[in-house]
């Protein structure tokens, strides 16, 4: 399974929305055409200059000196027993950016299959927010340029075949964290009965990046904030609440009619358990 990297993932975003993406300000996010085909990546909901913005919202990137950056230090060398077990194969899944495979992602913590044919709404909003979240943490990540963990450190990646475009994207804030944690609140409102289950799966999500060797503990932290920031903004979008009045009814219906995840939600809860507590 190839992976995709997020800073691409946007700019299919942004082609598909008829103009060239600068990851600095946000892009024109047009809507999605009706029928939209189900791969790919969308455009956001939010429109030219109503993405959060990182450098108001966060601190600077962590300085080499820093007690942070010890502390990142130390929950690398703490995952690093992972590497090539399931927790590692799970976290190189939790990088697929690419749908329909990232549908899968939150299904076992919904409970429910998340698709075109079964969710369609819910399943618009994922890609959607996707685009909105990930736009919101590049002009720090251009800013500072933080070099990842496997360039400062050495060590295996789970995405070897995005190296070289990891290289090049700064590390702080993670974008997949932004998202992962986006979709984490998203859903958790669409299915407030698996709130707890939910958003667990989002901080699960977030640590993947640091398993995976490709960021570290104070990037997902700091791409979570993003994420939170951005679903805040996106319920100013008449289009963002319908669709997700829609997923509501959706994850209803789904679940009515026995529709269960597609997923081995037996082998996903092991490999999370798998995951030690982060560094405090």
């Amino acid at each position: 399974m190839s992976t995709i990297g997020l800073g691409l993932a946007l700019a299919a975003a942004a082609a598909v929305g008829g103009g060239a993406i600068a990851f600095a300000q946000s892009a024109p996010q047009s809507a999605p055409p009706a029928m939209a085909p189900p791969s790919g990546f969308l455009p956001g909901y939010l429109p030219k200059g109503a993405t959060p913005n990182s450098l108001a919202i966060l601190p600077p990137a962590p300085a080499a000196d820093s007690a942070t950056q010890a502390r990142d230090e130390a929950e690398a060398k703490a995952v690093a027993a992972l590497k090539g077990g399931p927790r590692w194969d799970l976290a190189r899944q939790d990088a697929e950016l690419r749908f329909p495979a990232a549908a899968d992602t939150f299904s076992c913590a919904l409970g429910v299959k998340i698709s075109p044919e079964t969710t369609p709404h819910l399943y618009t909003l994922l890609r959607r927010t996707l685009s909105d979240a990930g736009l919101s943490t590049y002009p720090t990540k251009n800013k500072y340029r933080r070099a990842r963990p496997f360039m400062a450190r050495g060590g295996d990646i789970c995405t070897p075949e995005e190296a070289d475009h990891l290289r090049a994207d700064g590390s702080y804030p993670s974008g997949h964290a932004a998202l992962g944690w986006a979709w984490a609140l998203v859903l958790a409102e669409a299915a407030p009965d698996h709130e707890n289950e939910l958003l667990a799966r989002g901080r699960a999500f977030m640590r993947s990046r640091v398993i995976c060797n490709v960021h570290w503990l104070s990037d997902t932290e700091a791409g979570s904030v993003m994420g939170a920031a951005t679903v805040a903004r996106l319920h100013d979008e008449p289009a963002f609440r319908a669709e997700l009045e829609a997923a509501r009814a959706e994850i209803a219906a789904a679940r009515a009619a026995g529709e269960a995840p597609s997923r081995d939600c037996k082998a996903e809860a092991a490999a999370l358990a798998l995951t030690p507590d982060a560094q405090p």
